[in-house]
């Protein structure tokens, strides 16, 4: 979830400086995209021949790397500059070291509108429609190669392109690993920006009737189908007079998943649907463990407990994977994208250890 801010520019230095709803202060840099390696969809005949078949093991496939600089307030900077800095500070070469990977480079999208639309209540509506879309076609690609997803965001919403390729409109199941549990109706959202929302609009709590595409691809997954762990925004959404969806679906709060991550994961994962996607957003770790997120809270993961959830879900055949929220603007000596680069490798490496053996 994300909050409001405010925000001053700097035109002397061509940099914007972002102050947050906390106070703090932060530099925006542009960003850089990379052309997509693979800009065609398959046919949905061939999708579930190919791609769609059951995944067996991390250790014999390849991963496809997949980049989405997207930010929903609809800025190329801040969290959209993830992919590229992870990419310069050596995700590639760790994943090499556990895994075959093939990088697609990331999907080229629209430039953005910060506008908020009056009708879907929602920042740069047009530039989701072609998110999910893009993201959808490109992750689709990857699993008719026989690769395994690896989707480097940005932030949530591009989850919506993930399940849409995952499912081929049948059954799918979400394992939702993530500080907070991003229901948001668009006109509660105090912000706009589909971050507060990509899991409402999934379940189909969302009106998406302002884009056609959208709305009939709606809803991706069922509220029975979906794990929901380490959401910790519960206080925040009493405040609010925003409902949880810990009444509808299977939830595990930051505290109970930090008592035990390894049980709280795996019952989890025991439980879920075939095929199976599992979203990992970086604010589920405590501020002192990252505090390069735009929105920091109490309570969360240290890394080695994020590694014993993310180690147990790769382990347990998800479809695929995606991992969100790192925000390089707030990290500008990168020793956090470096410490997100060794988690990503050794998290492969342990979940091919348990495969082993």
């Amino acid at each position: 979830m994300r909050r409001p801010v405010a925000r001053t520019i700097h035109r002397c230095t061509c940099q914007a400086v972002t102050t947050n709803h906390r106070g703090g202060t932060r530099a925006l840099l542009p960003a850089i995209r990379t052309p997509l390696a693979i800009t065609t969809a398959p046919s949905r005949r061939s999708l579930r021949r190919g791609g769609l078949d059951p995944v067996v093991s991390v250790r014999m496939r390849t991963m496809g790397l997949l980049g989405v600089p997207t930010n929903s307030a609809g800025k190329v900077d801040g969290v959209a500059r993830g992919p590229l800095v992870l990419r310069e500070e050596g995700l590639v070469d760790a994943l090499h070291r556990h895994a075959k990977v093939h990088d697609y480079g990331d999907v080229t999208l629209p430039d953005p509108s910060p506008t908020r639309a009056s009708r879907s209540h929602v920042i740069d509506p047009d530039g989701l429609d072609a998110l999910v879309a893009r993201v959808r076609d490109a992750v689709a690609s990857i699993l008719n190669h026989g690769h395994l997803p690896l989707v480097i965001g940005g932030d949530c919403p591009l989850l919506l392109g993930c399940l849409a390729a995952s499912s081929g409109r049948d059954r799918v199941g979400l394992l939702f690993v993530d500080g907070h549990e991003d229901a948001y109706l668009p006109a509660q959202s105090s912000s706009g920006e589909a971050a507060d929302m990509e899991l409402a609009f999934a379940l189909g709590m969302a009106d998406a009737s302002w884009s056609a595409e959208l709305a009939a691809l709606l809803p991706l997954v069922a509220p029975a189908d979906v794990r929901i762990l380490g959401a910790r925004d519960g206080e925040l959404l009493r405040a609010e007079g925003v409902a949880s969806l810990r009444d509808r679906v299977a939830l595990v709060d930051g505290e109970r998943l930090a008592a035990d991550p390894a049980g709280s994961a795996a019952a989890a994962c025991a439980t879920l649907p075939r095929p199976w996607w599992f979203h990992l957003d970086l604010d589920v770790l405590s501020t002192e463990a990252l505090p390069a997120i735009d929105y920091p809270q109490p309570g969360g993961l240290d890394w080695d407990d994020l590694a014993v959830v993310a180690t147990t879900a790769l382990s347990a055949d998800p479809r695929g994977w995606d991992v969100t929220i790192y925000n390089p603007d707030l990290d500008p000596t990168r020793v956090h994208a470096r410490r997100i680069v060794r988690f990503l490798g050794s998290v492969i490496e342990q979940a091919s250890d348990l495969e082993a053996s």
